[in-house]
């Protein structure tokens, strides 16, 4: 019994020690009366947490402290946000209630902490309606942002935390956080979180990778350090002279980053030369901010030669997130490209805390980039037609984007995600002038609706009283706010056509002697495999069915179940969703007799054995294995949670399993005859294509392989590097395939 107060009381101490931690890092935003309000706070929580662990079995109360100090340090945000903070669990864990938060903090702290509550469940393990609560999320952005700022707090904390959880849980947070609260840190330019939660993701989705590279920028961290301080020290001397006051470092880039470069060139880690990027942040006064980054940057390029096609100007057109910075990309002293970027202390701490920062400096620059961010995602919320996964995709897409600038015909300047066309120009001007929208004028001369415009452009719309929205716009617009209005538009003029082709319909069935009504419009939408009976209107109207195929339907009338399409798919899953988790193990054995349960291996990541896999459940096709690194596999797991299942490989060393290699090199004479030799000759393996494109003495080849398990497939690998001439062989996946809505 002694041992357990004296552990109470050790832990009383750390306790304490966390929360003076915490008040060190808000000083700076404190002001008078501050301290007493989190004084209180503090209080709250300690009080109303008391009984409460975490799964690592500290007490609950270092949570919500940490999140105030990420919050404050992290953040900068102040003393509201720290008390909400503080409470954020409060009101859904305890007794204590919205009306009591009132009393004591008042009505901010009472709404901040209410949408707090009410998003705490949008990401719950067996929620179908995950989309539909991100939305609900986003609506508190209209009330305040703080809510959040908060939210992604919590989420890094429990990032951070998180290696006490079962695995299937981390699997599903790392899916949630880099699908939406590392694009949501983005966009509201907090890179330093972005990065940190992206890295956090990869630790628990592609634990080997992540090791891996984390390794081996340990070996060569004394080897780096000595390159930067050579590489600074010139430019350092430089600017001094100049009186220009500055700091320099290197900033090492995240594992994440560093992975992402290795797969979209499909090089190995030892060919990434940007491992880091020398940061110069000037000590300016805000009226000298522009012509310092510029005199700085005359400095770094005396001293070492710049590529001219890497100049990024940020300082005179900030990003919409407020991010401003100089880059460009020079040739360090050992041959080596280096990434500099300059920029001023308030440019730096918005570029590390985003909007919160803003605050700090509203006096000295505009914040009209956020109020313009937050009224864009209140007006794609207000759209009441848009499906939640389809916005989801559309708002994602949105936060990923970096910003183009396009000036109208008047020189006004219009902000758009880059790879925007001209008509979502038109589209951004209003929405009548993208719906009759037939080509645009780009810098005078004429371009079709698809022309992708380039930052700067000046953009002219045409547009004619005679043209409306069509099918194939969708394809090539980016905004969100164009594919709005383009689906509600081709709605309605679908539902126009639709009453024509009722009445059509009406005649015709008359003429055969069908009575028309209910019951036997949904056999007829049923026979011709339609969602609804407005697609058979639709299509009827169109000549797509006529009296011949009805003639057909009327000789061969089915009997079917009079449900609509949509509930059975529902039942078929929640049914198989029960046979399966009503499992005593809870795992999917990939290979045994599972009573019969049907499944498939995806064909967007080819997964085989030993590969880190999960079960997702289809309606049509049983379940789809697909491996947890899968391109569509964050997505899977965050809209669709309920209908994972976790599985793994038994052993299955007489089956084969189809993977593709791609493998490049130095084209020579028989390199393929010794390539095929020692794919079937030597490891016996069937393969089912090979595609081989050369190119100025370069072979690059895509080769279809079976192979029994990852450990086959390695070797494989192995020995194929090993043939002379050959310079890389890595696994592909297989491009990925529209994500599964509820086939």
């Amino acid at each position: 019994m002694k041992d357990l107060v004296i552990d109470l009381e050790a832990e009383k101490a750390e306790i304490l020690k966390r929360y003076r931690a915490l008040l060190r890092a808000s000083k700076s935003t404190l002001q008078k009366g501050d301290k007493r309000m989190i004084r209180k706070a503090f209080e709250m929580a300690v009080e109303s947490h008391k009984d409460m662990r975490r799964k690592s079995g500290e007490p609950y109360i270092y949570h919500p402290i940490a999140v105030a100090q990420i919050a404050a340090e992290e953040i900068g945000l102040g003393t509201t946000s720290i008390v909400c903070a503080l409470l954020h669990d409060v009101v859904e864990d305890t007794d204590v209630t919205l009306e009591d938060i009132e009393r004591e903090f008042g009505k901010k702290v009472a709404k901040i902490i209410d949408g707090l509550t009410k998003i705490s469940g949008v990401f719950d393990t067996n929620s179908s309606l995950q989309a539909e609560n991100f939305r609900k999320m986003l609506l508190t952005l209209a009330d305040d942002v703080r809510v959040i700022l908060i939210k992604l707090a919590d989420r890094l904390h429990n990032m951070r935390t998180m290696e006490f959880m079962p695995r299937d849980k981390q699997l599903k947070l790392s899916s949630e956080t880099v699908y939406l609260y590392a694009p949501l840190a983005h966009r509201l330019g907090l890179y330093a979180i972005k990065s940190e939660l992206e890295d956090l993701s990869m630790k628990y989705m592609e634990r080997e990778t992540y090791q891996f590279i984390k390794k081996k920028l340990n070996e060569k961290k004394a080897e780096r350090e000595k390159f930067i301080q050579d590489f600074i020290q010139p430019v350092a001397a430089a600017l001094e002279s100049q009186g220009l006051k500055a700091d320099i470092f290197g900033r090492p880039k995240s594992i994440h980053s560093i992975w992402n470069k290795m797969k979209k060139k499909a090089i190995p880690f030892e060919e990434v030369y940007d491992l880091f990027a020398i940061r110069v942040i000037l000590d300016s006064a805000p009226e000298n901010e522009k012509a310092d980054c510029w005199k700085a940057y005359s400095i770094v390029t005396d001293s070492y030669r710049p590529n001219p096609d890497r100049l990024r100007d940020w300082v005179s057109s900030p990003k919409a997130n407020g991010y401003e910075s100089l880059h460009t990309t020079v040739m360090g002293p050992r041959g080596q490209w280096v990434e500099v970027q300059i920029r001023t202390k308030r440019m730096n701490e918005i570029a590390e805390k985003g909007f919160a920062a803003h605050w700090k400096y509203k006096e000295s620059s505009s914040d009209s980039g956020l109020d313009q961010w937050i009224h864009k995602v209140r007006e794609l919320l207000r759209n009441p037609d848009s499906n939640a996964l389809d916005f989801l995709d559309d708002f994602k897409m949105n936060l990923f984007s970096d910003e183009i600038f396009i000036f109208t015909p008047k020189g006004a300047l219009i902000q758009l995600p880059s790879n925007a066309t001209a008509l979502d120009f038109a589209f951004e001007i209003h929405t009548d002038v993208g719906a009759s929208c037939i080509g645009a004028k780009v810098n005078h001369k004429l371009v079709p609706l698809n022309y992708n415009l380039q930052n700067g452009d000046q953009v002219e719309i045409i547009t004619s009283s005679k043209q409306t929205p069509k099918e194939d716009w969708l394809n090539f617009v980016v905004t969100a706010k164009a594919k709005a209005k383009i689906k509600s538009s081709l709605k309605e003029a679908k539902r126009k056509i639709a009453e024509d082709g009722k009445e059509i319909l009406e005649r015709k069935l008359k003429s055969l002697k069908i009575s028309y009504n209910t019951d036997n419009i949904h056999k007829l939408t049923n026979y011709f495999k339609l969602l609804s009976s407005q697609d058979l209107f639709f299509n009827v109207a169109k000549g797509v069915i006529d009296l011949k195929d009805l003639k057909e339907y009327q000789a061969t009338e089915k009997v079917v179940e009079n449900k609509p399409q949509d509930k059975i798919d529902n039942e078929q899953v929640q049914s198989l969703i029960r046979t399966i988790k009503s499992k005593d193990s809870d795992i999917l054995l990939i290979g045994e007799d599972m009573q019969k349960i049907d499944y498939k291996l995806a064909t967007c990541c080819n997964p085989i054995p030993g590969d880190d896999v999960f079960g997702f459940i289809t309606v049509n096709e049983g379940i789809k294995i697909h491996r947890t690194n899968c391109p569509n596999a964050a997505k899977l797991m965050a809209n669709y949670g309920y209908r994972i299942v976790k599985a793994r490989w038994t052993n299955q060393h007489e089956l084969a399993f189809l993977t593709g290699l791609r493998i490049t090199g130095i084209d020579d004479v028989g390199l393929i005859n010794k390539l095929t030799t020692v794919i079937s000759t030597d490891f016996k393996v069937n393969m089912r294509s090979l595609t081989v494109d050369s190119d100025n003495g370069i072979f690059e080849g895509t080769i279809m392989v079976y192979v029994n398990d990852t450990i086959h497939l390695d070797n494989l690998i192995k020995r194929l590097k090993q043939v002379k001439g050959v310079t890389g062989v890595t696994r592909f996946d297989s491009a990925p395939t529209p994500v599964e809505r509820a086939s």
